[in-house]
């Protein structure tokens, strides 16, 4: 198996701590890159023992680690259907990571570039309702989403003046229902 893991956390510029934040937000990226660290071995175990391919990428991002997947051919079994085999998989990674850290970790998985493309699609869903909703004058409620779907809509109908959304129900029915603005 050939895997390579990548590290992409940014180096904090310590000459542009002041000392409010300086020694708070290095350690937060020490965190970070320590979960990265954490989720990418841990992953790594988990691709040998499924014998599949896979390059692994550590990259800190808004605030959370990101750990990202990619390159082999088995990798769509580890996203599973609209993404819910990924969702476990990053819950477990999540744990694993508590597990050593102890601490609860927001990390954020991708295989095979999943979320990305997820992201782009629900991104278009959300801004066509919102225009919709803005000529039509109707509300108009999604399918049930995850709160990672959920989030990515309410994000793109915020980017549209005139109209807001909010999430009714409870999981894992809980969709997003876009209004207009009064």
């Amino acid at each position: 198996m050939s895997e390579t893991v990548q590290e992409h956390a940014e180096t904090p510029d310590k000459s542009a701590e002041t000392a409010s934040d300086g020694p708070e937000r290095s350690n937060t990226e020490a965190l970070l890159v320590q979960e990265g660290d954490v989720a990418g071995d841990y992953l790594e175990r988990l691709l040998d023992l499924l014998d599949y391919d896979g390059d692994i990428d550590l990259d800190v991002e808004a605030g959370r680690a990101v750990v990202s997947i990619d390159g082999g051919t088995d990798l769509e079994k580890l996203v599973g259907s609209r993404g819910q085999v990924l969702e476990a998989l990053q819950e477990l990674t999540r744990l694993a990571v508590q597990q050593d850290t102890g601490v609860r970790s927001r990390l954020m998985l991708d295989i095979s570039g999943w979320r990305a493309g997820r992201r782009d699609e629900l991104s278009s869903l959300g801004k066509k309702t919102a225009q919709e909703v803005l000529e039509t004058g109707k509300e108009t409620r999604l399918r049930p989403m995850t709160p990672f779907e959920r989030k990515i809509i309410h994000d793109a109908v915020a980017s549209v003046s005139g109209v807001h959304s909010e999430s009714e129900g409870e999981e894992p029915s809980r969709k997003v229902v876009v209004y207009k603005t009064n």
